[in-house]
């Protein structure tokens, strides 16, 4: 099979496995066997095929339709859109380990419904991640809010309902009201929309008298019109959606919505308009404000939850500011940090909340401050929690380290010593906001637990073995954070061609 067949196949392929698991549905284990069996060749044809060809400086392509005249829906591979594809197949794998788990163990309804949505989100991520164009992406973007809609209100509660709504009517709202705009407005300028290396809108709008004042304007259409990026003021559905069960809120945090919205910026900033014209215009500064604002105030609001899963919420929203903020310092290497951030994010994020689904579906317990002890009881699941936790931060040797580390270089490289005084205050933050989860299920005493009225758990070793199949996610992607350390080369090398060197 040629790479350029493999991207159509690639994309296709989760909505032919929706289509399986729907047939399927009323035998439980074979549609999950069919689900299970459509991640890992999807990921096997990612990374098996798709990627050599990536990596030896090819750029597949797959075209569907002509739509306009330059406008096609089509489909090409470039290194960010490539490393994207492999951590959304890679994860979509372990994560429906991990589903199986949880909603065998909580016994929740609907699950055909659930399996479905989850593989037509996970096609439209693949379609967000090899579109050859703002265009395509859009389509793919708009699939993956809808297919995920029905995940977040899955519980079908008044709240779970208000949360969807909330969902719904803000990322909808967002990418109509001005990403939309903004690919028309792309369109006009420069006739149209393709991704191409040094930014489409370099030529057009560098030498336009009214470039500085337009490059600002349409990058905040694209910014703030990407809601999934969860920039503030745009950032109120994702602490909403932690109502939905917790291998959505994996989905939404680590495998394809949040990333596909830090994606999208980072894919627009470096092929429609060029870290060029954004770095001789000075036209994403004040993108590097909002970011940094993003960045602390919700790692700041983080600090205080008291529910596990909105914490890790509010920790979601300032880490996907680090991606954001490498995307607008407009130098290579904080573009390449910003990038890499993507996959080591991914890791971490998704060993959280594989962590706090765990805990859940063997104590119910959702609050910080009801889990005194908890580590002696599941050391496996608190032991993955902190090496996830201590990649988030960004300490070695644990993947998110080089990501932060490229990032504060970029700042540097760019001389923005105040953006790299951020990088380094928040940082700090996300300590006061995860550590304090491991040290009360480590360390906390019965006495601690007994002026908070708390019962102090005792030693229960069972629990991780009749819930194991919500236990053996987390320490999978717990080591895959060890193993991004050791390979972060192989990430850099890839994302180099992204930046041209």
């Amino acid at each position: 099979m040629s790479a350029a067949v493999a991207v159509g196949a690639a994309v296709a392929w989760p909505l032919l496995g929706a289509m399986l698991v729907l047939l399927l549905g009323q035998r439980p284990n074979l549609r999950e066997t069919a689900t299970l069996a459509t991640a890992a060749s999807l990921c096997a044809l990612v990374a098996a095929v798709i990627l050599p060809a990536v990596s030896a400086g090819e750029r597949p392509r797959f075209e569907v339709v002509e739509v306009i005249a330059g406008v096609d829906l089509a489909f090409e591979v470039e290194p960010l859109g490539m490393l994207f594809a492999l951590v959304a197949s890679g994860l979509w794998l372990v994560t429906t380990l991990f589903s199986i788990g949880y909603l065998r163990g909580e016994n929740k309804p609907n699950q055909t419904r659930f399996y479905a949505c989850f593989a037509v989100a996970i096609f439209g991520a693949l379609g967000v991640a090899f579109a050859a164009n703002v265009f395509t992406l859009f389509v793919f973007y708009e699939v993956i809010t809808l297919s995920t809609f029905p995940l977040v209100t899955h519980d079908g509660t008044e709240k779970a309902k208000l949360a969807g709504r909330r969902y719904l009517g803000i990322l909808m709202g967002t990418s109509i009201g001005l990403l939309l705009f903004a690919l028309i407005w792309t369109y006009r300028l420069a006739g149209t929309t393709d991704f191409r290396p040094g930014g489409i809108l370099a030529d057009t709008l560098g030498k336009n008298a009214d470039g500085g004042v337009l490059v600002p304007v349409l990058l905040a259409l694209y910014a703030f019109g990407t809601g999934k990026a969860a920039l503030m003021p745009f950032h109120r559905w994702l602490p909403a959606a932690m109502v939905a069960p917790t291998p959505v809120s994996a989905l939404l945090h680590a495998v394809a919505v949040v990333k596909a919205g830090v994606f999208t910026i980072l894919k627009v900033l470096v092929y429609v308009f060029g870290l060029d014209l954004l770095s001789s215009t000075g036209a994403s500064v004040w993108l590097t404000w909002v970011a940094a604002f993003t960045l602390l105030a919700s790692a700041v609001i983080a600090i205080y939850q008291d529910n596990l899963k909105r914490r890790l919420a509010y920790s979601t929203i300032s880490q996907l500011s680090y991606i954001v903020l490498g995307a607008a310092l407009a130098t290579p290497l904080a573009a390449i940090g910003g990038g890499m951030h993507i996959v080591m994010h991914a890791f971490g994020k998704i060993t959280l909340f594989f962590c706090a689904g765990a805990v859940y579906v063997g104590t119910h317990k959702t609050k910080i401050s009801q889990m005194h002890g908890l580590g002696r009881r599941m050391p496996w699941t608190f032991g993955a929690f902190l090496v996830g936790s201590l990649s988030v931060i960004g300490l070695p040797p644990l993947g998110g380290s080089w990501s932060k580390w490229f990032l504060a270089l970029g700042a540097a490289d760019g001389g923005s010593r105040l953006m790299l005084a951020v990088l380094m205050v928040a940082s700090l933050l996300s300590i006061g906001y995860l550590m304090p989860v491991v040290g009360r299920a480590f360390f906390s005493s019965a006495a601690a637990a007994a002026s908070e009225g708390a019962t102090p758990a005792s030693p229960d070793p069972g629990i991780e073995r009749k819930h194991w199949l919500c236990v053996l996610p987390p320490v999978a992607t717990a080591a895959g954070c060890v193993a991004l350390f050791f390979y972060a080369d192989d990430v850099y090398r890839l994302l180099r061609g992204m930046v041209g060197s």
